[in-house]
């Protein structure tokens, strides 16, 4: 059954940890809102959406009328949070591409419905088909890899640049044609051969590592004491990258050994609230969506907020030529 594109995920263990939720929350990842109207619901004050896509505001305006004063949307990057609001009493981050996005041919997503090669979040910046057409081949190889976890990034970017010397790529058809084509056939129960491929590119569009690492850092200087924080992952290298964040984050220093010096003592900027959440296997057979999701959560304390590096939470970089 296809999950509807509304259907918020691990929306219940968030509901259990937070308990009723008080006072402004902030849905930095809105979308369809999904969480803002499951907050609302269930008795937050008010809910500030934060999304880049217009889309997303568009549809807001229909479905938000009936908050009124208690739904405020802001048409931001989730990494400028802090900018909006702080002293809040929570923040969900809900990572990756929505359904919403997926599920409309023209926003140039999936390798599933043809439609032209953009894949932007937003409406700003280079495009998947800017990307493709005229990145060199090692930085092509470079994103596949590093970013999708792709086997055969040099051999799928060969390809491409070597197709795109006659017929630039202006379709989603285009590029998943070449890509299984440089691929063996996927074996029943897999994934599309082109996932690894469009997750890579879509990563890169709208630079969605440097976006968490600079939103988890934006979500702490946010957030008041006690508020919450929940972060919902698709991806092994985001969740680990939450892990690192929140781990460092809520150490406090000191211990020390042979092997390594004693750290300096320090206040804790978050407390842990148990490990990560999986989906359900009801959720799961209800919405397939949330099959490979984690949920973090973790709590602030009063310590100040203090910068964490990108490369200490093992966020891959590339640099992007700027657009000609």
């Amino acid at each position: 059954m296809a999950a509807a594109p509304h259907v918020p995920v691990l929306l219940q263990p968030i509901l259990d940890a937070v308990g009723t939720p008080h006072g402004t929350w902030i849905d930095a990842t809105m979308g369809a809102g999904g969480y803002t109207r499951a907050l609302l619901e269930a008795g937050a004050d008010r809910v500030i959406g934060l999304d880049r896509d217009p889309l997303a505001h568009e549809m807001a305006a229909e479905w938000g009328a009936v908050w009124r004063e208690r739904l405020v949307t802001v048409k931001t990057i989730f990494s400028r949070m802090d900018e909006v609001a702080t002293g809040v009493d929570g923040v969900v981050l809900d990572l990756g591409v929505s359904s919403m996005q997926l599920d409309r041919a023209e926003r140039g997503f999936s390798f599933m419905k043809d439609g032209p090669l953009d894949m932007r979040m937003g409406d700003e910046g280079p495009t998947a088909a800017d990307i493709v057409n005229q990145a060199p081949e090692g930085l092509l190889s470079d994103i596949l890899h590093r970013y999708g976890e792709e086997r055969a990034a040099r051999r799928i970017a060969r390809a491409i640049v070597r197709e795109r010397a006659t017929t630039p790529y202006t379709t989603t058809a285009q590029l998943a044609e070449t890509v299984v084509a440089n691929l063996p056939r996927s074996k029943p129960g897999q994934s599309h051969p082109a996932t690894r491929a469009f997750q890579a590119i879509r990563i890169a569009v709208n630079d969605e590592f440097g976006e968490l690492a600079e939103g988890l850092q934006a979500a702490e200087r946010a957030l008041a004491p006690g508020g919450w924080l929940a972060v919902v992952t698709f991806h092994s290298v985001e969740d680990r990258a939450v892990k690192r964040f929140l781990a460092a984050r809520s150490d406090t220093g000191g211990g020390g050994s042979r092997h390594l010096p004693e750290r300096a003592a320090r206040e804790p900027a978050f407390v842990l609230h148990g490990k990560a959440i999986s989906p359900s296997e009801a959720e799961i057979a209800a919405n397939p969506r949330a099959r490979s999701a984690r949920l973090r959560l973790a709590r602030r304390t009063d310590a100040p907020a203090a910068p964490v590096a990108r490369r200490d939470l093992g966020l891959p970089e590339i640099t992007l030529p700027r657009r000609s």
